[in-house]
């Protein structure tokens, strides 16, 4: 393997361009990077001792029903259970769309769909967010933390202004092209702002990209001991793989400890995909107790969107919820969410409050101490977070579905009442969750105020956006398809 040099520290060419927000970031890491080492330990761990480190894992396409702790019997999730048992479990959290590049912008930036900079996975482009955009990375950053991502960032892809490192993060390894992200083989990764290459891995099979970034993950985690830091983990399992890497979907070096079940492979392979997740997270929590940072250390556990339709039938990977990934019914966007805080979120505890991605970014801000962008669709949920009420509850929740594709579609909560338009040219259904959780009785004849309400919302929460076009129907591949065509 080669490791090409990424200059990750490095202060980009277009600072003069930046925002102030983004500016004022980056005087601090230059400031902190010449002071003595004397001075910058004894700084950081006044700092350090005053906001807690941030750990925010997010796996892909896992369904609201895939862990034990969310009622799942046979896939094995221990060390993500335990977690809910020392810390909080949420019931109704939503992911920011029902697919990963919108999903990650809402949690990124603080906005819901239809203000969101990315709407969906296509059409593609090379820079999603833009110099002017303000991610979580950033405000944290400003604050003082240092920041570090894996996984699959999606947001930009390499040399655009939306890649990790340009958005906040000091260090980034992973895939930053979604498409890429389909082979956990793959014949190189994004390292920073450079590559760190496997030629012939996509043969071989010796490097499963999965262990690679959790490696990458403990070393980051080590190596920002000494000042308050702020990991996103945005893991691909268990996210279907290329057809080339794994005729059932799903690659994985080993389908452990599931090779003797009675199952066919597909399942034995999810099933060892989230495992393996489980037990890197593991790897995690035992490292931050290792280091002596467990009680000074927020850490959080969720899934980009609903599960993939295709996921073996027998898990039942949403639970009880209606549709999965790239629906607007619950299954496609209510996600499980899990947070563990020793000391301040109390433990074994089950919330029903009502949060979305698009409140993390003013949540992490209020627990960092750091300031919060204005103009964000997002509300802190810290109250909910310590196991509390929300205080200042939105007042709806709105998402959206296939701006350049053949249906463009809408969904609103509303309370208790969900409403769903598969096509602007169609009725709004309408479901009490309370009452109907999966979604299967349609009150919108019953309910016709309801529906006027929902439809207003539904109208005024959408802005138009140039680069999402309705009605035109994208039909092209990303760049990195064209040029991987071989792959």
């Amino acid at each position: 393997m080669q490791q090409v040099a990424s200059g990750a520290e490095n202060v980009p060419s277009h600072l003069l361009r930046l925002s102030v927000h983004r500016i004022a970031a980056l005087i601090l890491v230059t400031i902190l990077a010449v002071l003595p080492m004397e001075s910058v330990t004894a700084g950081t761990k006044a700092t350090r001792d005053s906001v807690p480190n941030i750990i925010l894992i997010m796996a892909d396409d896992l369904g609201y029903g895939d862990l034990g702790c969310y009622g799942q019997k046979d896939i094995q999730t221990p060390n993500i259970d335990r977690l809910a048992r020392d810390g909080i479990r949420f019931t109704q959290a939503y992911a920011g769309s029902t697919v990963c590049a919108p999903s990650r912008s809402s949690l990124m930036t603080g906005m819901h769909n239809g203000h969101n900079r990315v709407r969906d996975n296509i059409p593609h482009y090379e820079d999603y967010l833009q110099e002017e955009d303000v991610t979580v990375a950033d405000v944290l950053k400003s604050a003082g933390y240092r920041c570090g991502g894996i996984g699959k960032w999606s947001l930009g892809t390499a040399g655009s202004t939306g890649r990790a490192t340009e958005q906040g993060f000091d260090m980034f390894f992973g895939y930053l092209d979604q498409d890429h992200a389909h082979y956990y083989f793959p014949e190189y990764m994004d390292d920073n702002d450079g590559r760190f290459e496997m030629r012939g891995n996509s043969q071989t099979k010796e490097h499963y990209s999965h262990d690679l970034m959790t490696d990458r993950a403990l070393r980051f985690i080590r190596d920002s001991k000494d000042r308050p830091f702020f990991f996103y983990g945005a893991y691909t399992v268990p996210h279907f793989s290329h057809p080339s890497e794994c005729p059932t979907k799903f690659a994985v070096p080993t389908d452990e400890p599931y090779s003797d079940r009675d199952w066919d492979q597909a399942s034995k392979n999810y099933a060892a995909m989230i495992t393996r997740l489980d037990a890197d997270v593991g790897r995690i929590v035992a490292l931050i107790a290792e280091l002596g940072l467990t009680e000074n250390t927020l850490l959080i556990f969720t899934s980009d969107n609903g599960a993939f339709g295709g996921a073996p039938k027998r898990f039942k990977s949403g639970g009880p919820l209606r549709g999965h990934k790239r629906d607007l019914y619950e299954g496609g966007t209510r996600v499980p969410f899990i947070a563990r805080w020793p000391g301040k979120i109390p433990a074994g505890k089950v919330s029903d409050e009502i949060i979305a991605f698009w409140d993390m970014l003013p949540t992490l801000a209020e627990v960092a101490g750091a300031d919060v962008p204005g103009s964000i669709d997002g509300r802190s949920a810290t109250d909910a977070l310590l196991g509390g009420k929300r205080a200042f509850p939105h007042e709806y929740l709105y998402w959206d579905y296939g701006h350049c594709r053949p249906r463009f579609a809408q969904a609103v909560r509303l309370g208790d009442w969900k409403g769903v338009r598969k096509g602007r040219e169609n009725a709004i259904e309408l479901y009490n969750l309370k009452d109907d959780l999966a979604e299967t009785t349609d009150m919108a004849t019953a309910r016709p105020d309801v529906v006027g309400k929902i439809k207003a919302i539904m109208a005024a929460a959408y802005v138009e956006s140039e680069r999402y076009p309705l009605g035109q129907i994208y039909r092209g591949q990303s760049k990195w398809v064209k040029e991987n065509a071989h792959h």
